[in-house]
């Protein structure tokens, strides 16, 4: 669909320090990819499900986070740079990636959809709720600032998904009947799940569950929970002894069974504290991507496998 062929002056300076040959055999392999559709171009596997949901058969989505990728890490290529250029509309999560801002900050793509701006966002630390020094580090931006993972509270990835569907519907208006009516459906989806949140959690033995990575804050305070993550906002960042000592003493007063991990990331640090606070380890999938290693198929499967080893570990009543 999109007629732009031609690679902005900004994105050829990027690629130029890669080398001309490069960013030949690129432009060569990107414009293969174009399409008669809507091209969407997203950045990682949460906003490409979106897209494919509202878009579905008028759409082409290509995501520049591959499967079993973490997200935080990705750092853009020049081929990625030129996608972008010949794509319809770009859709991505603001302070996830910062790879990824800086190419849409310098692309000449005209539907650029921030899905952060289309909710409300918080700061979270290692407490839902509580201080944490994370949020006085100036070491890394999104440590210091807002928590991104909005995408885990079904409530406030149906408001995202209502902002996309609007602005595919602007961007494409001659299928904007359709975008509307996949997005009507996916909203009543969302509120759906976010019903069997609330019903599964409502009666549970204790309240606190622990994290290796503080992703589910938003899922936390919807649903009256505390997470307490062994790490931060980043998932690669190490605990100190203190909070993992801190962690078992509240593990032991407030009833924890369970250490959780994500599939991207390492389960060693979650081993390690439930070891020693004599605790098992389970699975909650903070569903940046979907993996052979996944429990589940698409972003609703996964949810509800979350939903279950919540319910598990809290001891539903």
């Amino acid at each position: 669909m999109n007629v732009r062929r031609l690679i902005s002056a900004t994105a050829a300076a990027a690629a130029t320090a890669l080398g001309l040959a490069t960013l030949s055999a690129c432009s060569t392999e990107s414009a293969a990819a174009d399409t008669d559709k809507f091209d969407v171009v997203a950045s990682f596997y949460p906003m490409a499900f979106l897209a494919e949901r509202i878009g579905g058969s008028h759409v082409h989505v290509t995501s520049l986070t591959q499967p079993g990728q973490e997200p935080h890490d990705l750092e853009i290529s020049a081929k990625q740079r030129v996608q972008l250029e010949q794509s319809d509309a770009v859709l991505y999560l603001k302070n996830l990636q910062p790879s990824v801002d800086d190419a849409v900050s310098q692309s000449g793509v005209r539907t650029k959809i921030d899905a952060a701006s289309l909710t409300t966002l918080e700061k979270h630390g290692n407490e839902v709720g509580g201080h944490s020094a994370a949020h006085d580090s100036g070491e890394n931006t999104e440590l210091s600032g807002l928590d991104p993972h909005i995408w885990l509270d079904p409530v406030r990835y149906a408001q995202v998904a209502t902002g996309v569907g609007k602005a595919f519907e602007k961007a494409d208006p001659k299928h904007a009947a359709d975008y509307r009516k996949n997005t009507a459906a996916l909203v009543k989806k969302l509120d759906r799940l976010n019903t069997q949140f609330a019903d599964g959690l409502r009666n549970t033995g204790s309240k606190v569950f622990i994290t290796t990575h503080a992703a589910f804050g938003y899922l936390a305070e919807r649903y009256g929970l505390t997470e307490e993550a062994i790490n931060g906002l980043d998932p690669e960042s190490e605990p100190s002894a203190a909070r993992v000592r801190d962690l078992e003493r509240m593990a032991e007063a407030d009833g924890v069974s369970t250490v959780f991990y994500e599939t991207l990331v390492s389960d060693k640090t979650a081993k390690t504290v439930a070891k020693d606070a004599n605790l098992r380890t389970d699975v909650l999938d903070p569903i940046e991507g979907i993996t052979s290693k996944s429990r589940g198929t698409d972003y609703f499967s996964v949810q509800e496998a979350n939903l279950k080893a919540l319910q598990t570990a809290l001891g539903t009543k």
